[in-house]
C-alpha cells in the first residue's frame, strides 16, 4: 500500500512540474 502511494505521489508531482514547466516557459521547453 505504501510504494503505491508513493508511486501516485511521485507521478502526480512530475506531471505537476510538467505542467508548471510548460506554463511557465513553452518556447524555452
Amino acid at each position: 500500500m505504501n510504494d503505491r502511494v508513493i508511486l501516485v505521489t511521485g507521478a502526480a508531482s512530475g506531471i505537476g512540474a510538467a505542467c508548471v514547466r510548460a506554463m511557465a516557459g513553452p518556447g524555452t521547453a
